[in-house]
């Protein structure tokens, strides 16, 4: 049977390579590399949300919640969906978007799918509990993803990939990727985190939160669409989504507010203030999803290439990666040493800083400081760097001791 341990292990080994990988990216205006620059950001973004992520949020799904006699079934399914990321980590980097990768990317898809069926059949969450509610959400979002993939073929063959609705399909599939599987995935783990040492958490609150993020995913979908300057009805869309996402952050806010003694009493000082600061970042993903609502915005942070690499950066290296790295450790299926958290933390702080601030320059037509890229470069390593210290301090770990934690 494929260890919950070793396949955290393996999710971490895509962060590693996914980390490294962008640090070659931004080498590119520093030195002259002999490869494809558009090749190594496909294969990058692929062994980031379906290696890292994908891997890390169903390892967790995977150890806490499938039932004993289902776990041996598992390891079939894990083993090919390993395929495919290989298959992609080999063939984006030389074809781009090609035969090759477009069917190992094909073929993950169906292994999302035969996980869905699998969780669906084998999970041992008690029905009427909240985190079901978002587990079992996150994972239809998870399904309605992949419609942004499955349409871009026809939308080659037909319109072209420079027709505005091939982007349109990519920016769908990244909606549902981060805002639903992932988010709400994360939620639903925070909250059986809180059930599964008896919290007491407010029935009504959890469901009025549970319904306005659902529908706040739902209809901030068009703000992906607002830079092609859409029919007015989709604007009254996306800004009733924003209202409805501001809601939901204020009752998440109240609802944790009463757990903070819990959590306290739970973690260390230092991963209660890594919980903190995911809030935090939350929070701003949220204040700066929801201002692209105005017109001005919506344009600008399409025209911006920097603000839109920062606020996905902010999304999956920050609320994303820091939550499952918590959870991986919570649940002790990772050691995470502070030392190798702190680091990769001043990278991916520090990191931002300087992405957004060439975002602000390029807007307000200013000059950027000189080795810009260099410092960039120097200050971003240092992720890769704390994630390599976390994957060699759980090599032992992870092979020595056969049985899973307890």
């Amino acid at each position: 049977m494929m260890k919950a341990k070793t396949q955290s292990f393996v999710a971490l080994l895509y962060l590693l390579i996914a980390s490294s990988l962008g640090i070659l990216l931004r080498l590119f205006p520093i030195i002259d590399i002999n490869i494809d620059y558009k090749f190594f950001v496909h294969t990058h973004s692929h062994v980031a949300l379906l290696g890292w992520v994908y891997i890390g949020l169903t390892s967790l799904l995977f150890y806490l919640y499938i039932k004993e006699e289902a776990k041996r079934k598992y390891t079939k399914l894990f083993l090919f969906t390993q395929v495919t990321i290989v298959g992609m980590l080999i063939s984006f980097p030389i074809t781009g978007y090609a035969l090759f990768s477009i069917i190992f990317s094909t073929l993950f898809i169906i292994c999302s799918y035969w996980f869905y069926a699998f969780f669906r059949k084998n999970n041992n969450l008690d029905k009427d509990s909240s985190a079901l509610k978002f587990i079992n959400t996150s994972l239809l979002f998870m399904i309605i993803s992949s419609i942004g993939p499955w349409s871009l073929g026809i939308i080659m063959n037909t319109l072209g990939s420079t027709s505005h609705w091939y982007k349109n399909a990519i920016y769908f599939y990244l909606h549902f990727q981060y805002n639903g599987w992932f988010i709400f995935c994360l939620l639903g783990l925070f909250f059986s985190f809180l059930e599964k040492h008896h919290s007491i958490i407010p029935k009504k609150k959890a469901v009025s939160f549970y319904r306005l993020m659902l529908w706040g995913c739902v209809f901030t979908l068009p703000l992906s669409f607002l830079w092609v300057k859409p029919h007015v009805t989709i604007y009254i869309l996306a800004l009733l989504g924003v209202l409805t996402q501001f809601f939901a952050l204020i009752q998440f806010y109240q609802l944790i507010k009463h757990q903070k003694s819990f959590l306290k009493e739970k973690t260390t000082p230092f991963f209660y203030r890594l919980i903190s600061f995911i809030f935090v970042l939350f929070t701003l993903k949220t204040l700066m999803q929801s201002i692209t609502v105005i017109p001005y915005f919506a344009t600008l942070s399409y025209q911006i290439r920097d603000f839109v690499i920062g606020y996905l950066h902010l999304v999956f290296l920050g609320i994303i990666s820091l939550s499952i790295l918590f959870f991986l450790h919570q649940n002790k299926l990772l050691k995470l040493p502070k030392v190798w958290i702190s680091i990769y933390l001043i990278g991916f702080l520090f990191s931002e800083i300087l992405i957004f601030y060439k975002g602000f320059c390029n807007w307000q037509q200013l000059s950027i400081i000189n080795n810009y890229y260099t410092i960039l470069v120097l200050i971003s390593v240092l992720m890769p760097i704390g994630i390599l210290g976390i994957f060699i301090t759980n090599i032992k770990p992870t092979f020595s001791n056969l049985k899973e934690p307890v």
